[in-house]
């Protein structure tokens, strides 16, 4: 078999080092490159183009789906995807016929989806593996845009289901989400820019680079230091409001009806 070209992403270095681990068993494998964000991969999927990409689908500051999307139809590689705990894209993955490894993963199941990646690269070849790939990630954002009405939400154990309209404003934290609900807060592993996407726009805007706001909460606005405003919420919670994103509120809220 000619010799596979591939490349590891993935924000942790153990999960990185298990992969290179098991690649290094398979002499139809070379590594070209590991990445430890969505911006490196990024770059260095534009100057590689690899056969065999593994691309983790959670990471700071660009997910895996914000670093394919990026990137030329043409150039995508046959993709493995490494998740830790995303169901809806697990669903996603079987529905599509794509392979995914859900951490932990074992030898096994590491050996049986390299096969079945190898396999796609021998006999579908890269223009029809590119097809399914581009209906994957147009099927995702679909089912983002459907599932708008509610944000599911792992804890303890089990999951959450928090209906969008609930939800009084989200704060940024590190690489998560704090979702601020009558009183209750709840955590989600997710870039702020993700999260956004996810809600109505017609409901939720963005008042700061850290801070999304449901519109329906805000009860006023005062004028603040250097061009900046508080928003100030219907429980009294107070938000700034940065001269960047003023005209965007101002033109929402004073659109004619």
């Amino acid at each position: 078999m000619q010799a596979i070209s591939a490349v590891i992403v993935d924000d942790e270095r153990l999960a990185r080092n298990r992969i290179r681990r098991m690649l290094s068993l398979d002499s139809d494998v070379e590594i070209q490159a590991e990445c430890s964000n969505g911006e490196e991969a990024l770059e260095t999927l534009k100057q590689k183009a690899p056969n065999l990409l593994f691309l983790d689908v959670q990471m700071p500051g660009m997910t895996g789906f914000e670093v394919l999307q990026a990137l030329p139809p043409e150039n995508l590689p046959v993709v493995v995807f490494v998740t830790a705990y995303d169901e809806y894209a697990l669903r996603a993955f079987e529905a599509h016929a794509f392979d995914y490894l859900l951490k932990p993963f074992d030898r096994k199941r590491f050996q049986d989806v390299l096969r079945r990646a190898k396999s796609q690269i021998d006999l579908l070849r890269k223009d029809q593996v590119n097809a399914r790939l581009v209906e994957l990630l147009e099927g995702l954002e679909r089912g983002r845009q459907d599932s708008q009405g509610r944000i599911a939400i792992r804890t303890g154990g089990h999951v959450i289901l928090v209906k969008a309209p609930a939800i009084d404003w989200v704060e940024a934290a590190d690489n998560y989400v704090c979702l601020h609900c009558a009183g209750e807060t709840h955590v989600v592993r997710e870039t702020m820019n993700a999260f956004e996407r996810r809600l109505d726009s017609n409901r939720f805007l963005r008042i700061h680079r850290s801070t999304i706001v449901n519109l329906d909460r805000i009860k006023e606005m005062r004028p603040w230091f250097r061009g900046d405003y508080q928003v100030i919420l219907q429980d009294g919670t107070n938000l700034t409001l940065s001269r960047s994103y003023r005209d965007r509120l101002k033109n929402v809220l004073l659109k004619p009806l």
